[in-house]
């Protein structure tokens, strides 16, 4: 089968260094599923992950995906040849740039029925971290009549994880502010439904009081921590929570959090598959609820660019779209088969 990959760390401006590879297709056993896979989504993870270190070479990258389950391990309960499937993987494993994946049957559900590949190949790695960030970390409950009167801003509203983020929050009752700066995006944010869109270009403190907003419950940050560290302290309410999915890049003040009594939080949801714990099954529970939303009509799909064919040049181009902080919604690429 066809893989694409590359056999160590790279930036773009060093040019293209994807390669399509020659691979044996992968047999599964255990809790395992062979996956042919239709389609898959570039993650800002993606261009991350291409920077870190090679342990075994060809580094092939990929998590989110939408394929055909072709076979099954002699363990699996849940599944079976033919099943349409998405999950978002692990790094500790060959990823979805590949015309054939394995991937343990926890971490996977069936897609939503009248979605095309495309369209739910946006949702499994952003709807995880946002519903454990949600659920896992600000524990809101899952009677949305209990959240009324709780408020969440998001930073970054209209990206991938923001974006059904706020479909979520907006689901189980939260009154939702997020941040935007440009025209589209703030549109965008308003589709996903969020209550009020702030200016991130502008003082997020003076719009809080221009809206009547004393602080919130909860806030969310999906962009730049160590720009908003601050801002994040001064906005939330004593004793409310911050979670952010975007590592610092320089020492911040924990004594800063103490005053308000605040929690502050990494989410990172690969940390279930990555130590394998014993409740992976909420991957596979998390996606359930996400694809029975959607068929419900509650959620949208992400899905806002969608390139034809895997190889290393439209690999290449994706990873140029997603470093160039321009994407709303998901970027997907659908799989030649």
């Amino acid at each position: 089968m066809k893989a694409i990959g590359y056999n160590a760390p790279f930036k773009l401006e060093e040019g293209n260094q994807f390669e399509a590879f020659d691979v044996d297709i992968p047999m599964p056993s255990g809790h395992e599923l062979l996956v042919k896979i239709q389609s898959i989504s570039v993650n800002p993870v993606d261009t991350k992950q291409r920077l870190m270190s090679v342990d075994e070479a060809p580094r092939i990258l990929g998590f989110d995906a939408v394929g055909i389950v072709e076979k099954a391990g002699d363990q699996v309960s849940m599944f079976q040849s033919g099943d349409r499937v998405f999950y978002s993987g692990s790094p500790n494993q060959n990823g979805s740039n590949e015309e054939y994946q394995l991937i343990e049957e926890y971490l996977v559900d069936l897609a939503p029925n009248h979605l095309s590949a495309e369209q739910a190949a946006s949702l499994p790695l952003t709807g995880i971290t946002a519903y454990e960030t949600m659920f896992d970390v600000f524990g809101i409950s899952q009677n949305p009549g209990d959240n009324n009167g709780k408020s969440l801003l998001i930073i970054n509203g209209a990206g991938g994880v923001g974006s059904i983020a706020t479909q979520i929050a907006n689901y189980y009752g939260l009154k939702v502010i997020t941040t935007a700066s440009r025209k589209e995006t703030t549109q965008w944010s308003k589709y996903m439904g969020a209550d009020i869109v702030l200016n991130h270009k502008e003082n997020l403190q003076r719009q809080f009081k221009a809206h009547g907003i004393d602080g919130v419950d909860y806030i969310f940050c999906t962009f730049n921590s160590d720009m908003y560290y601050e801002t994040m302290i001064d906005l939330v309410k004593p004793r409310g929570h911050i979670a952010t999915i975007v590592a610092f890049n320089e020492h911040q003040d924990l004594n800063a959090l103490k005053s308000k009594s605040i929690t502050f939080t990494h989410e990172f949801m690969f940390a279930r598959p990555l130590c394998n714990t014993q409740d992976m099954i909420k991957h596979h529970n998390y996606l359930k609820d996400i694809a029975e939303k959607v068929e419900q009509g509650h959620f949208r799909h992400t899905t806002t660019k969608v390139i034809e064919g895997l190889n290393a040049e439209t690999l290449y181009q994706a990873h140029q779209i997603l470093e160039s902080n321009t994407m709303i919604g998901k970027l997907v690429i659908n799989i030649e088969n």
